[in-house]
């Protein structure tokens, strides 16, 4: 374990302080190139988009934001519960609710790929791999595309975004402030990363605005390549980790699925949407939580498109969970379940069509290759 708390067990992931530029001029690093990121690399050309050019999305196409629901209403769990229900009786004003909270969850997706792209760009600071660099320098091109196309969805649905919840900020500050590349990779790369390829699936397959439908999918066929970066770092790490540092791993993405976890099902993060519409803010939470309780939440987490249950499978998938935190994820997931899944992750499919489409628009003039986005 390096003295500055990166936990390194493959030379491609050595990394340096964020302002020794020095270390980037050794002359034998420039001739030791690792090649593990080289597919992730090259794939890039066949899911180039532009959110600036209307051949891959055009940001001017209309939907009635004041008569029509984005997501179906029971996606909009506090309307479920009496009190909510009742007091927004009026149609365009429970369209309204159900948009605004929409817009939450878009926002905290937004300022989610804020923090990609600033954390991507801090990788091309500390990784002294040629190859790890460029990757991350290219996931940080794709996450400033991202960060560009949600700010455009917001402002052609909404006008303008609203501010990142306190614990979803706090998070991604500590990550991206992080000089720990174990921490970086698995809070955005796992985490994050596996928590947006859940939102996308479970947004893609019952939004009902064809344009944000088109984004979602355009962004997932990249997103898919940044959690298998992440993948890789666990097959190269994991396996040869001491019982010390590998309790400092299961510690840390415990830590981060909890954060994440209850930042997003916990409905005290809206307190300011219930006021706007008059609604007391402790009824809400309270009905809310009668209603919601763990054992439903459980449930919940068996539909395979189910955000948390993604970021449990990729902790097992990549041998991070010991039976020191298997309790605790045990709680919202049967982990026997998803070991027999095996490795294909929910949005896999929704990216590989997305690649596909992206090669008949961008290399019109041959045969589209085989699609594959599996880590090598």
């Amino acid at each position: 374990m390096a003295a500055d708390g990166n936990i390194t067990k493959d030379i491609i992931y050595d990394a340096v302080a964020p302002d020794d530029f020095e270390s980037m001029l050794e002359l034998d690093r420039y001739n030791a190139r690792s090649t593990a990121f080289d597919k992730i690399i090259s794939a890039t050309h066949d899911h180039f988009w532009d959110p600036l050019d209307k051949k891959y999305i055009d940001f001017d196409e209309p939907f009635d934001m004041e008569n029509e629901m984005l997501l179906p209403e029971d996606m909009i769990v506090s309307l479920s519960t009496d009190y909510v229900s009742n007091h927004l009786s009026d149609w365009k004003t429970r369209v309204r609710f159900a948009n605004q909270s929409a817009l939450r969850s878009f926002s905290s997706i937004l300022h989610g790929e804020q923090g990609a792209l600033n954390l991507s760009a801090s990788l091309c600071h500390v990784l002294k791999d040629q190859g790890a660099q460029e990757y991350a320098a290219n996931q940080t091109r794709e996450e400033a595309r991202h960060v560009t196309a949600f700010a455009k969805y917001i402002k052609a649905r909404w006008g303008r975004p609203v501010e990142c919840g306190p614990t979803l900020k706090a998070l991604l500050v500590e990550i991206i402030g992080s000089p720990a590349v174990y921490k970086k990779i698995i809070g955005m790369q796992m985490l994050v990363e596996g928590l947006a390829m859940g939102a996308f699936a479970t947004f893609f397959n019952n939004i009902r605005d064809p344009m944000g439908k088109k984004l979602l999918q355009l962004v997932m066929t990249d997103e898919a390549f940044h959690h298998k970066f992440g993948k890789i770092w666990a097959d190269r790490t994991i396996p040869h980790l001491t019982e010390a540092e590998h309790e400092i791993i299961e510690t840390w993405a415990a830590h981060c699925f909890q954060t994440l976890l209850f930042n997003l099902v916990s409905p005290s993060q809206q307190r300011d949407l219930y006021e706007e519409f008059g609604l007391d803010p402790d009824r809400v939470i309270a009905e809310m939580a009668e209603m919601v309780t763990d054992e439903t939440r459980r449930e919940n987490m068996k539909e395979q498109s189910n955000i948390f249950r993604v970021l449990v499978k990729t902790l097992l998938n990549a041998g991070i969970i010991t039976d020191r935190t298997r309790a605790f994820y045990a709680m919202y997931v049967d982990l026997d379940e998803l070991k027999n899944e095996g490795e294909k992750m929910v949005g896999d499919v929704i990216a590989e069509e997305g690649i596909k489409y992206l090669q008949v628009v961008n290399f019109k003039d041959r045969a589209a290759k085989a699609v594959t986005i599996a880590a090598e």
